[in-house]
């Protein structure tokens, strides 16, 4: 693999905390969550009726006429999107002649894909017939429609991706991009995930797989990763999206640099479809594969967004992944889950939580993990419930996302 170093350039998203990165942020380290009571009519019915619905809605940021033809994970993903190549320093770039389009490229999660645009269209088929479903529904409804929809409007003419595996779909957007830079197959590129699942039909099928959360209290109590109430986790929606860069390429426009990204590594369990290996020895393959790449020690790293989901095995599951890749060292490492304050984005979880990754980093503090009354005995790692500063000079920082299927990705980002 090549060692063309690779850092971010800019950041966009649209969050339960928030409509771009600054008041996710800001809600982030405040301790702030943005899980609610849905107020649909199909959630009375429900087993479960709270979420996280995102704070500000796409139809206030896109135009109408092109909001109606994105399906809603779509639509987050260019909010997401635009904020980002902003952000980068770079919108109208490739339009002006000041980029490359051939060497500007996409990789853009889902774990679920427009799932609103297909049931909806099915709901429209049983009770009006063929004739009225939408002309408009495939491009909609296609899991990489929104990495398309952002390569038309940044001008992406190089390999426009779309990873799916489940929960770590985000993440391994990250690390698909980064591979593409190092490659030499593009100086940029647009990662990240995003999901738009708060729909009766997921909703109920994760509940009924024991999934979720049935805790009736306060809502914003309900996500507590690592707690011994813990029963499942509070599905999210939104989604995040990085600007990655060859460091050359960001130096020569002199661009801004919020952090480097130091490597990535990618595993299976092939140990169940739903549950994760109670080990966690696939997840630790890919924080060792990781650290393998970076050429960084255990040593370099002093805090992890977990994936921590707030379910019964799969917290227990990293902690242990933990300790056998930091090692001792583990005690001088800050962990964290923003999950307890935005849920679970599912397809989005990885980019989210390496936005915030990365600004811990830049900002040298950890945003808390709230609802964490009881730690678990099983759980011996230093959690952040208030939030914590970093030390000054070069650190690492460790994103993880584990999805069913068994897909295990781990990111680490550097200071720079």
């Amino acid at each position: 693999m090549s060692r063309t170093r690779v850092v971010i350039t800019g950041l966009g998203t649209t969050s339960p905390l928030g409509g771009d990165v600054a008041s996710t942020w800001e809600g982030l380290v405040n301790g702030r969550s943005g899980v609610r009571h849905l107020t649909d009519d199909w959630a009375e019915e429900m087993p479960v009726k709270i979420a996280a619905r995102v704070a500000v809605e796409p139809t206030e940021v896109l135009e109408r006429v092109k909001a109606r033809r994105l399906d809603r994970s779509s639509q987050f993903a260019m909010v997401a999107a635009m904020e980002a190549w902003r952000d980068a320093g770079l919108e109208n770039a490739v339009q002006d002649g000041g980029l490359d389009g051939d060497r500007v490229g996409v990789a853009m999660a889902s774990g679920i894909g427009g799932v609103n645009t297909l049931l909806d269209n099915y709901d429209t088929l049983k009770a009006k017939g063929p004739r009225r479903v939408s002309p408009l529904a495939v491009p909609m409804l296609m899991p990489n429609a929104p990495a398309a929809n952002i390569s038309l409007y940044v001008g992406a003419r190089a390999a426009v991706n779309t990873p799916v595996s489940a929960c770590a779909s985000g993440n391994e957007g990250i690390a698909l991009a980064l591979d593409q830079i190092r490659l030499g197959r593009a100086d940029v590129v647009v990662a990240g995930g995003t999901e738009a699942a708060i729909h009766p039909l997921p909703m109920a099928a994760f509940a009924n797989m024991m999934a979720l959360s049935k805790n009736a209290g306060d809502p914003t109590t309900v996500s507590r990763p690592w707690d011994t109430a813990r029963d499942g986790f509070v599905l999210g929606e939104g989604a995040g999206v990085l600007v990655l860069e060859s460091l050359e390429h960001a130096q020569a426009r002199g661009a801004r640099i919020y952090a480097e990204v130091l490597g990535a590594g990618i595993t299976a369990d092939s140990h169940d479809i739903a549950q994760p290996d109670p080990g966690g020895r696939g997840g630790s393959r890919a924080i060792l594969r990781a650290f393998a790449e970076s050429e960084i020690g255990p040593e370099s790293v002093f805090h992890v967004n977990a994936h921590a989901t707030s379910t019964p095995q799969g917290d227990i599951a990293e902690g242990l992944m933990l300790h056998a890749t930091l090692g001792s060292h583990v005690s001088q490492v800050v962990v964290t889950s923003t999950k307890s304050m935005t849920g679970h984005l599912l397809g989005g979880a990885g980019a989210l939580e390496s936005i915030a990754t990365v600004l811990a980093i830049q900002n040298r503090v950890v945003p808390p993990t709230i609802n964490l009354d009881n730690l678990d005995p099983q759980v011996d790692l230093d959690i952040a419930t208030k939030p914590r500063d970093l030390p000054q000079g070069d650190i690492a920082a460790l994103n993880n996302s584990f999805g069913f299927g068994g897909a295990n990705v781990a990111v680490l980002y550097g200071s720079v």
